[in-house]
């Protein structure tokens, strides 16, 4: 891991925090109770999705140098608030095209559903701050820089954005396999946001119950599910053709 990526150090972390510099994750060792670790922990209030506990060998084979018991891994691109994009996209007149990603944990497929997102005119892609993969270098190298070119929103829950895109006007969809609907007979014109879930199980139960609509990919082969990048590109091409046709 190159040391550029993560800062390390009671004194650094705080002042990497006050300057409002992106962290993906914060580990910090378990049973430290110094004077200066309890100002970090007040600090740490608002960031609490991204705090690891950790015991010290996990920090001493990050860094063998003085860490004082904390790491910050950085992130390569800044957040956007997904509450202050919507109205922007409405205001420029853009039909709004989100991307919800639940549970998808591996940064290759992070980027390459990015890199085709990016491709494909994706307004935005939401994640969680906690159970998916983050923006890290290797995930913007995967996506060939789509990462630093698409706004990325980073949130605590999953559902309070759905709501959040639902009162805004946007129709909520999901693609999985389970749906009776074909993709082509979805109508992605709308201002829409799509969900894609987890290869191992598909999008959360709960998220499921909140769909406007979902639907499928066609498939004739014995095979039963696709990569997850492979069906996020097939879903946004989709989205393309409609809304070009």
């Amino acid at each position: 891991m190159k040391e550029k990526e993560y800062i390390f150090g009671i004194h650094a972390v705080i002042e990497a925090l006050d300057s409002g510099r992106e962290v993906n994750k914060i580990m910090i060792q378990k049973g430290a109770n110094s004077p200066l670790m309890r100002e970090l922990t007040l600090k740490l209030k608002d960031f609490r999705k991204l705090v690891q506990y950790v015991p010290i060998q996990k920090l001493n084979f990050i860094t063998q140098k003085n860490h004082q018991g904390v790491i910050a891994f950085l992130s390569p691109v800044t957040y956007h608030e997904i509450e202050s994009l919507i109205p922007i996209l409405f205001e420029k007149g853009k039909v709004p095209l989100i991307l919800i990603l639940d549970r998808i944990t591996d940064v290759r497929n992070f980027g390459a559903v990015a890199r085709t997102a990016e491709c494909m005119g994706i307004d935005c892609i939401v994640v969680p701050k906690k159970g998916g993969a983050q923006v890290t270098a290797d995930a913007v190298k995967t996506s060939a820089g789509a990462l630093s070119r698409i706004p990325i929103s980073r949130v605590d829950y999953i559902e309070d954005t759905i709501t959040f895109l639902r009162n805004s006007g946007l129709a909520i969809y999901g693609c999985t396999e389970k749906s009776s609907t074909l993709l082509k007979d979805l109508d992605m014109k709308v201002p829409m946001a799509m969900i894609m879930g987890s290869e191992e199980d598909g999008i959360s139960p709960k998220f499921v119950e909140m769909l406007d609509a979902s639907a499928k990919i066609p498939m004739t082969g014995k095979t039963e599910s696709l990569n997850v990048s492979v069906a996020a590109g097939m879903v946004m091409y989709e989205i393309s053709n409609q809304r070009m046709s």
